[in-house]
């Protein structure tokens, strides 16, 4: 499928190696058949024209207010501009790093309490930048980088083994833990020392293609190969 990428920051507009004369042009000639590769190629430029286009009626339209402080926040509410103002803009991911806090973490105002606070307010920003597009908008959160149960002797946590995986928007049937949970007593961790896994992560995304983007049985196998579901999760 076509796609546009964008670097995160202050400077969305940052010209990418793709950008240069040269190199688009090469490219462009690499990529001129008609076979479906070559589509696609011309396809994400076009996508990526549009999305540059998009953010200079941005900068132009922009109001008199300084933006936001956090680095998440800032992209999350640009993303939200543009889905708002583009229909055709279907789909947006956002990556956040920062979580590899093996020593001196720190409690409720440690790095990593700072992070999930940057995330949480990120969200927020996304959830209200959206508008009433949001109610049509289902957001995930999701990593493979848990954290271990118990504190490791130097203050931080170690790589884990299972994680959450948070789901927000509009239609979602919120306020609730889905799944199983078995509980951090000892003698439910894994290998003495991570949090179990108890849903396979497949039953969430499946169950948000199917119900929010109305994906049928045929194009769900394509997506998601030699998966069958374990349990049935009720999100939407």
């Amino acid at each position: 499928m076509p796609i546009a990428n964008l670097p995160s920051g202050a400077n969305p507009k940052k010209r990418l190696l793709i950008d240069r004369p040269q190199v688009a042009t090469a490219f462009d000639q690499l990529y001129s058949g008609n076979d479906s590769l070559s589509q696609t190629y011309r396809q994400g430029r076009m996508a990526r024209e549009a999305i540059m286009k998009d953010l200079d009626q941005e900068m132009t339209m922009a109001n008199n207010g300084a933006p936001l402080p956090d680095g998440f926040s800032r992209d999350a509410s640009r993303l939200a501009q543009l889905m708002v103002r583009d229909s055709r803009i279907e789909l947006g991911f956002m990556a956040l790093g920062g979580w590899d806090t093996h020593a001196n973490q720190g409690s409720t105002q440690g790095t990593l309490a700072q992070n999930l606070g940057k995330l949480g307010k990120g969200l927020a920003t996304l959830a209200q930048g959206l508008g009433n597009v949001y109610q049509n908008t289902t957001i995930v959160v999701m990593s493979e980088f848990g954290r271990t149960v118990r504190q490791n002797n130097n203050g931080g946590t170690d790589h884990g083994h299972g994680n959450v995986v948070w789901v927000l928007g509009g239609n979602v049937k919120g306020g609730k833990v889905y799944g199983e949970w078995p509980g951090l007593s000892p003698s439910q961790w894994y290998e003495k020392r991570d949090l179990a896994i108890a849903t396979d992560f497949r039953d969430v995304i499946s169950t948000l293609l199917q119900h929010h983007l109305h994906l049928n049985t045929s194009q769900l196998n394509q997506i998601l190969p030699n998966y069958t579901p374990t349990q049935k999760i009720v999100l939407l």
